[in-house]
């Protein structure tokens, strides 16, 4: 099996020695998107709306650096800190995705990589062969 690592530029991710996605067999594996802004600190802090729309930014740019896009993710799981936001979410994959929606895992987490952040999504998709 051959693995290609997905590169975003800038990409605030090197330091914690993971790949944003790895490429393979036709498909494209996302590490979980925070709200990390392009110097590496958390966006919007306190602020879930800001938070999660960074989160989807993220995720945007990682897939399309694979190749793919957001139109292509069969799978999606994201990570709360707060189920409060659950309704935001619905919300927020109409906006970012389109029918047929992929399928999906929210889970309520009591903390991420750091205190301040709000939400995580990790994805799996078809790579632009497909």
């Amino acid at each position: 099996m051959f693995l290609e690592q997905v590169v975003t530029k800038p990409d605030p991710y090197a330091p914690f020695l993971l790949s944003q996605a790895i490429k393979a067999n036709g498909f494209v594996f996302v590490s979980g998107q925070a709200a990390i802004g392009d110097n590496g600190e958390i966006v919007g802090e306190g602020d879930f709306d800001r938070q999660a729309g960074q989160a989807f930014g993220n995720l945007d740019r990682a897939l399309k650096a694979a190749g793919s896009g957001l139109d292509k993710v069969v799978k999606v799981t994201i990570f709360l800190r707060s189920m409060e936001n659950f309704a935001k979410i619905v919300e927020l994959r109409r906006k970012w995705f389109s029918a047929p929606y992929p399928a999906d895992s929210i889970i309520e987490v009591s903390s991420l990589y750091s205190p301040k952040a709000m939400i995580e999504i990790e994805a799996i998709a078809l790579d632009g062969s497909h």
